[in-house]
């Protein structure tokens, strides 16, 4: 006997999961008893406890949970009217014994084929299974044929059936296991789980026939018993000499829903001559040990900021906060504190290869790996929060130090310093003669112009 822990992601493109079943140290009901159990997690799939799970045992009754999940299928499928009138017929009380479960549905008699579904699964008809059989197959045979065609799809590899109401036979045997897969598919049918969940119902009423009152023989659904259970929502229970007592149920507590198999447990009679049907107790102990010891948490949300990412050229910070992509909830044993769970973050950006703006929010950062105890649980890429806008100026004047600090750049821009110092003394050098030469002509010219002043005076 163990319980698995695991987890559940919600997948998106970026994200990577990987799910590892663990061993706890805790093994709840070293006692239990029946011949074999489980409890899950609805949505994952997760093993919180097993016991003798691929232990071959007689389906029974439990048969009426593929009978009924067929129907369901039938009339979410369009195939068949919930409304329609059906005529029970001499065919439909065929293999059935004296001492087996009906309602006394006589041929001749009209009921609706929503009404067929109650009789059969709360009212534990079994002509009224043969009657479902007929109309949706044609013939008990061809649905028997429809009934392991669906469990082998489903999954079931040690399921076998041979009839439609769950009338022992040693060929007709399920196990803990492939019932957990049956009704894990079973109760996401609406259909199914209204019927399957309802305690009383009462049938149509015809000209000639009175309505029934049907009760379902699950007391977790009934609160006037000791094996009520208030957040049991479906279930389905089956007694027989070769199978003993035997209970399927789901619950929701919390935003969790678990479903429980236990199989062939029996009755306690006490001293006082009370009795204890333990697969009603078993499955209640095994309800309120698996919502005490699990429950959903959060280990990364969205708006975690992880890592704050240094970015360069920036207008109006030099820093971008990284977020996982997606969040990551677990389906934990509440003994386990969420920092257990190491975040190993890389950043793809470093010192040699830095993030420059302008950054997008959204854009990937780096990733993160959720680690437990040395094992991966999940993986996922970590995005920018914010936008990082490029700032204009400080992005030339960087982009300038780093050009300068170049040997390259640094070897021409002292030659082109050289040749603008080289050309400045050309000119100067040019101005200084032309200046003399100009002064020379001017004083050249000047002395003429005396001369022929001083001539003239003559």
């Amino acid at each position: 006997m163990f319980r698995k822990v695991a987890i559940l992601l919600i997948l998106i493109i970026s994200a990577q999961i990987i799910i590892t079943p663990t061993a706890a140290a805790l093994v709840p009901f070293r006692d239990i008893q029946a011949r074999s159990a489980i409890l899950a997690e609805k949505e994952t799939g997760t093993v919180l406890f097993e016991h003798n799970i691929y232990q071959r045992h007689p389906a029974d009754g439990l048969t009426k949970v593929m009978t009924l999940l067929l129907a369901a299928y039938a009339v979410e499928n369009d195939k068949i009217s919930d409304n329609e009138l059906i005529e029970m017929t001499e065919s439909a009380w065929f293999d059935i014994d004296e001492d087996m479960p009906t309602q006394d549905i006589l041929p001749g008699e009209e009921m609706t084929f929503i009404d067929l579904m109650y009789s059969a699964f709360v009212g534990n008809a079994s002509e009224a299974a043969n009657m479902l059989a007929l109309r949706i197959a044609g013939s008990v045979d061809a649905f028997v044929k429809m009934m392991n065609a669906q469990a082998a799809e489903i999954g079931c590899l040690n399921t076998q059936f041979v009839n439609p109401h769950g009338k022992y036979d040693e060929n007709q045997f399920t196990t803990a296991h492939d019932m957990l897969l049956l009704y894990t598919e079973a109760i996401k049918c609406m259909l199914f789980m209204e019927v399957a969940g309802t305690f009383r119902h009462v049938t149509e009423s015809t000209e000639e026939f009175e309505a029934r009152t049907l009760t379902t023989s699950n007391s977790m659904l009934n609160q006037s018993s000791v094996y009520y259970y208030r957040f049991c929502t479906s279930g389905v229970n089956s007694e027989t000499y070769e199978g003993g007592y035997s209970v399927v149920a789901s619950a929701e507590e919390d935003g969790m829903t678990l479903i429980s198999v236990v199989l062939g447990s029996d009755i306690e009679i006490f001293e006082d001559e009370s009795t204890n049907i333990r697969g009603f107790s078993e499955t209640h102990r095994l309800f309120l040990w698996g919502y005490s010891q699990f429950e959903w948490r959060d280990i990364i949300k969205t708006t975690d900021l992880l890592a704050k990412v240094k970015v360069l050229h920036g207008a109006g910070g030099d820093f971008v906060n990284a977020r996982p992509v997606d969040s990551l909830t677990l389906l934990l044993d509440k003994s386990i504190p969420n920092e257990a769970f190491e975040k190993v973050i890389t950043i793809y950006s470093d010192e040699d290869d830095p993030l420059v703006a302008p950054v997008n929010a959204g854009d990937v950062l780096g990733e993160v790996v959720i680690m437990h105890e040395g094992v991966e649980y999940a993986r996922m890429k970590l995005i920018a929060n914010t936008n990082i806008d490029l700032n204009g100026v400080e992005y030339i004047r960087r982009q300038v130090s780093e050009l300068l600090a170049t040997s390259t750049v640094r070897n021409v821009m002292f030659v082109l310093i050289a040749l603008v110092a080289l050309y400045a003394a050309l000119v100067i050098r040019y101005n200084i003669v032309r200046a003399n030469r100009l002064r020379r002509i001017k004083n050249a010219k000047n002395d003429i112009i005396r001369e022929r002043h001083e001539n003239f005076r003559e």
